[in-house]
């Protein structure tokens, strides 16, 4: 089973770092003023894993 990409919406305080160094994976929800996944498939993992060591509140995880 591949693994996904999940943002924790408690966790997040929509700091929107995550949609800055991946805005093809991830997006900041102007409503909820949290970070969304835009591709839960995923993409440039070297990004991602980038964005979910940039998270203060590590927010953003790989999930199986």
């Amino acid at each position: 089973m591949p693994k996904r990409v999940v943002v924790d919406q408690e966790a997040c305080l929509g700091c929107g770092t995550c949609a800055t160094l991946c805005p093809d994976i991830f997006e900041l929800d102007e409503v909820l003023g949290k970070s969304r996944v835009k591709r839960p498939e995923g993409g440039d993992e070297a990004c991602i894993n980038e964005a979910i060591e940039a998270c203060p509140v590590s927010a953003i995880s790989w999930e199986e």
